[in-house]
């Protein structure tokens, strides 16, 4: 059975970018992240039309290709096979606290995916089936199924505390060789109380998702999860920790050396108008002369932090000797190298609970409390070795004081300075401090849009937070209607296609069942489940 556990970790890596057993790299970590969610999130952009390697070319630089639609599904088969076989191993029951635990991170990573395309064959997979015909089932019967498995988890990891010495051992031995998406490995495992508080979390946030839909039952999670106990310290946090693994985050290679991705129009807008300490050094400056194609204006090199607008027909080719786009600002690999590869991060969590305080649910503490807390822990950073200025400062830390007491936005209006789109001013009017006159939408703005910041670079969050709330408020896509003619004017993409519809058997599936349980149509612009159209937020 030892080949068996030691896949587990292959799964781990895999849940951000590992392949083949490997530990993350750039080629996976992109298809998951880069060529999908992050441009739906508008995090990112791809600066070129061009991918010779994949013999790809690209028109809009939101709705890329449907060649990169599989990347979340992809890195969820690899997730699904190095980790179903130790589930239905015939021995797992006998380390019933190794299986509570590879179940949680197989769910959290359909509920992930779910997220992505709707539904899929959730529990085939789970139990895994090997021959078609494969069922899909519907996102509401899979966030049912993930939840009363998050139950049995937290109950089996609860009881962990009453087994024998020896049986605590003999598994905390299991856990130190095979277990790397916590720090618990620095203690030793003594308890499996990260576990448990990993599991609640992940309940809170699909608490969240589904407030619209069903509030009642959003509530009741909620109030669950919080009771049992969530993460609430930086040691609880849950990720692939880049520096201990001995890896540069991916976002590094794919920005820096292949220039496959600079930050978005919309992601720099909110960073100026809230003044935010982020501007100072985790993004670079243009670092080539940018033209106006109309006016011939240069804006020279090392001019300012400038993203791209999402949608825009970018240039061609990976050189900015032939492409100016690729002079547009990257991450700063002084400041991001060491960024963790989060599962659940500290702050998410505080904005969960600041949510659900507005919201008038028992979550522990009041709105502002965690709103605060929440953009104090927020740093995408190391928690270990975070970047220090030339005054020997974190400048997130040393600007947090007077960021936090800004009670407007600064004006902002972006100009692009190829020409290819027009000026607009930035659409956050939003202050950061925390004001109780503000009404409950203004709050609720307020904390999605700092949840979006403390979130980066996690792009699926940010995507769910857009889609189910409207915040942060984005700069509309350009070309958006290039999709699949599902998208009009200010729209945006709401879920992936099915992934595998070349495949007969697949598109047997599909319209078998897949279909039946999305509840519409096979395109960009169908909602999913907790996506309700014309419901307000409160």
């Amino acid at each position: 059975m030892s080949d068996v556990i030691a896949a587990g970790l292959s799964a781990q890596y895999a849940m951000r970018g590992g392949k083949e057993g490997k530990k993350p790299v750039t080629h996976a970590y992109q298809y998951q992240y880069g060529l999908g969610a992050d441009l739906y999130a508008q995090y990112g952009v791809i600066p070129h039309t061009n991918f010779p390697y994949s013999k790809v070319t690209i028109t809009s630089a939101y709705n890329i290709s449907d060649r990169f639609y599989g990347g979340a599904m992809g890195s969820f088969n690899e997730v699904s096979t190095q980790m179903v076989p130790l589930l239905n191993h015939e021995s797992i029951d006998t380390i019933p606290e190794l299986k509570a635990i590879y179940l949680l991170l197989y769910n959290y990573s359909a509920v992930e995916v779910a997220n992505v395309y709707g539904p899929f064959p959730y529990q085939d997979i789970k139990t895994n089936a090997q021959t078609a015909p494969f069922e899909y089932q519907s996102l509401e019967t899979i966030y049912n199924k993930a939840v009363d498995n998050i139950d049995s988890i937290v109950a089996c990891l609860n009881y962990y505390e009453t087994k024998p010495e020896e049986y605590k051992e003999a598994l905390r031995d299991i856990l130190k060789q095979n277990m790397h998406v916590t720090g618990d490995y620095k203690t030793g495992f003594s308890n499996l109380n990260t576990f448990v508080r990993f599991a609640n979390s992940l309940k809170l946030r699909m608490a969240m998702h589904i407030v619209k839909v069903n509030p009642t039952l959003a509530k009741r999670w909620a109030e669950e999860a919080v009771k049992a106990g969530v993460i609430e310290e930086y040691s609880q946090e849950v990720c692939i920790n880049t520096a201990a693994e001995g890896i540069a985050h991916p976002l590094l290679e794919a920005s820096q050396s292949w220039h496959d991705t600079r930050i978005t129009a919309s992601w720099v807008s909110i960073l100026k108008s809230l003044n935010h300490p982020y501007l100072k050094y985790l993004f670079l400056k243009n670092d080539g002369d940018i033209v106006n194609s109309k006016t011939k204006e240069v804006t020279p090199a090392n001019t300012d932090v400038i993203g791209i607008r999402s949608g825009v027909t970018p240039g061609e080719g990976q050189d900015y000797a032939g492409n100016q786009f690729i002079a547009f600002s990257a991450i700063n690999p002084e400041a991001a190298h060491s960024m963790p590869l989060y599962l659940m991060k500290l702050s998410e969590v505080c904005f969960l609970r600041a949510e659900g305080a507005l919201r008038g649910w028992s979550m522990g503490g009041t709105a502002k409390e965690f709103y605060e807390k929440g953009i104090l822990a927020g740093n995408c950073e190391d928690r270990e070795q975070f970047y220090t200025d030339a005054n020997n400062q974190n400048p997130y830390t040393a600007g947090m004081a007077e960021y936090m007491q800004q009670e407007s936005a600064t004006p902002y209006t972006y100009k692009d300075p190829t020409g290819e789109s027009d000026p607009i001013e930035s659409l956050t009017k939003i202050g950061v401090k925390w004001n109780e006159d503000d009404s409950k939408e203004v709050k609720l703005e307020k904390i999605i849009t700092q949840k979006y910041i403390a979130g980066y670079p996690e792009s699926f969050e940010a995507w769910v937070d857009l889609r189910r709330t409207g915040y942060p408020r984005l700069f509309d896509v350009l070309q958006a209607d290039e999709a699949d003619g599902s998208l009009n004017d200010g729209d945006i993409i709401r879920r992936l296609p099915f992934p595998g519809r070349t495949d007969p058997a697949t598109q047997a599936d599909i319209k078998a069942t897949g279909l039946g349980a999305l509840g519409g149509p096979d395109f960009v612009g169908t909602r999913l489940w907790w996506d309700v159209k014309g419901t307000p937020n409160f």
